[in-house]
């Protein structure tokens, strides 16, 4: 079974991407981390806990306010859902206390995401598909792309594409908040560059800086050559022999941490020549 890691970053498309593969003719199965990042902070959860416990005191509008409809101890009566914009003003931004939120954050949400996805990766294996789309925005990030055989990155190349877009799709944000969001994110062109150095067929370029159109037709061309790489029966195969399957799994695991290896080299070396 092929693990299909898909990434980008705000406002580039990914989530059309992750749609477009999930519809006819290409029909993958998706493991979606911002769903199941939202899944593992809803009231009740442990995660959902941690963050009022972290963030709670210093930050009065973190749960979203009591309402006809949403009773003082929440619906369930464990709480009130968070405040997902007063969560994001506080996490968002490059000065040092933004960083450190964010890093405490990411430190709350990753672990109990990762249990998830590998609950959800098994159910799929069992099942037989041939390919798994793990939908991740910072699969690079959080060095989960050390895990899967080949990324697929969407990405623009004119940054103004992706503000635009971005202030479109949330009306209500002001443009330096948009700027504070797309800053706090790693840049997407970097993201491409690195993905390439993955090797042919391993790291995967959508550019999406046209329409949906266009973007549809790169996507197909690519998912022919994915296809090729990765046929049906091989993955009917795997599922009758577990062993090959590990084996397999620990070979894409080694592959992905040389290539993560020679690009952190590669950046050290450009970094030591300014």
């Amino acid at each position: 079974m092929l693990l299909l890691g898909l990434t980008g970053s705000i406002a580039t498309g990914k989530s059309t991407v992750s749609k477009i593969l999930f519809a006819p003719p290409y029909s993958l199965p998706i493991i979606d981390a911002d769903l199941l990042a939202r899944q593992v902070v809803e009231p009740g959860m442990p995660g959902y806990r941690a963050i009022v416990a972290h963030f709670g005191s210093t930050t009065p509008d973190l749960l979203q306010p009591a309402s006809s409809t949403v009773p003082e101890d929440g619906v369930n009566g464990k709480g009130r859902p968070l405040n997902r914009a007063a969560l994001g003003r506080r996490v968002f931004g490059n000065d040092e206390g933004r960083m450190k939120d964010r890093k405490v954050l990411n430190g709350i949400v990753h672990p109990a995401v990762r249990w998830a996805m590998a609950k959800a990766l098994l159910k799929y294996y069992l099942q037989g598909s041939w390919a798994v789309v793990l939908d991740v925005p910072l699969l690079l990030e959080s060095g989960l792309d050390v895990f899967v055989g080949s990324v697929l990155v969407v990405a623009v190349k004119d940054p103004e594409v992706q503000m635009r877009r971005l202030r479109e799709r949330d009306a209500h944000l002001s443009a330096e908040e948009a700027a504070d969001r797309v800053k706090s994110q790693w840049d997407v062109r970097d993201k491409a560059r690195r993905v390439e150095g993955r090797g042919k067929g391993r790291g995967l370029v959508v550019w999406n800086d046209g329409d949906r159109g266009d973007l549809e037709r790169e996507l197909e061309k690519i998912m022919k050559d994915v296809r090729r790489g990765s046929p049906r029966w091989w993955a009917w195969l795997l599922l009758g022999f577990p062993p090959l399957a590990l084996v397999l799994a620990a070979w894409e695991m080694w592959v992905g941490r040389s290539a993560k290896r020679r690009w952190e080299d590669e950046e050290r070396r450009e970094k030591a020549k300014l």
